[in-house]
C-alpha cells in the first residue's frame, strides 16, 4: 500500500520523515485530506465511516487517547491490516489528522 501513495501522490513520498512543532502548512493539510481520503478510506471506507478498518468518525473516535491515534497512524497496530505511515508522515501530521478527524474530516 506504501507504494501506491507514492505513485498516487508522489509529494507525500517526497516527505522527509521529521516530526515538526509547527501545524502544516495549509497545501500540506490539502495533501494530508487527500491521503486521509485515499488511503485511509480504502480501508476505513470512503466516507471513514468503516469497512475492512473501523469507523473514523469523530463519534467513533471521541473517546480515545490522542496520543493512541497518532502512533497508530504512524507506527500502525500489530497483529492487524493497519500499516504505519512513518514513511509518509510525520507527528505534525498525525496531530493535525487527529485533530480533523475528531472535527469531523474534511471533504
Amino acid at each position: 500500500m506504501l507504494a501506491i501513495t507514492a505513485l498516487v501522490n508522489p509529494a507525500l513520498a517526497d516527505t522527509p520523515n521529521t516530526a515538526a512543532t509547527d501545524a502544516p502548512s495549509a497545501q500540506r493539510q490539502h495533501e494530508l485530506t487527500r491521503f486521509v481520503r485515499q488511503e485511509c478510506g480504502f480501508c476505513h471506507g470512503l466516507k471513514l465511516t468503516g469497512g475492512l478498518g473501523s469507523p473514523l468518525t469523530a463519534q467513533a473516535l471521541a473517546d480515545k487517547p490522542h496520543e493512541a491515534l497518532e502512533a497508530t497512524i504512524l507506527y500502525g497496530r500489530t497483529g492487524t491490516a493497519m500499516p504505519g505511515w512513518t514513511p509518509h508522515l510525520n507527528e505534525s501530521d498525525a496531530i493535525w489528522i487527529v485533530a480533523a478527524l475528531l472535527k469531523g474530516f474534511p471533504q
